[in-house]
């Protein structure tokens, strides 16, 4: 059962739908089925099992910035 990203073409509300089998998603602030699927920020497990990092969309876009390699400050 993945989880997918959407913004709706018609309130252009941002949300997370759980998507099973056949369902067709909608809005849930407007009941659209005008909606795209926007690209999910990628999570990946951490060695040593001490929790999840990601990639930060605030960062510099660098591949360290998701693990706090600049901080974010554009380096």
């Amino acid at each position: 059962m993945p989880l997918y990203e959407y913004v709706c073409r018609k309130c252009d509300k941002s949300f997370e739908l759980l998507i099973r089998g056949d369902d067709t998603p909608k809005c849930p602030h407007c009941h659209s089925q005008k909606l795209d699927k926007l690209l999910s920020v990628v999570a990946g497990h951490v060695a040593g099992g001490k929790g999840y990092t990601s990639s930060d969309p605030g960062g510099c876009g660098k591949p360290q910035c998701g693990m706090g390699g600049c901080g974010g400050m554009g380096g």
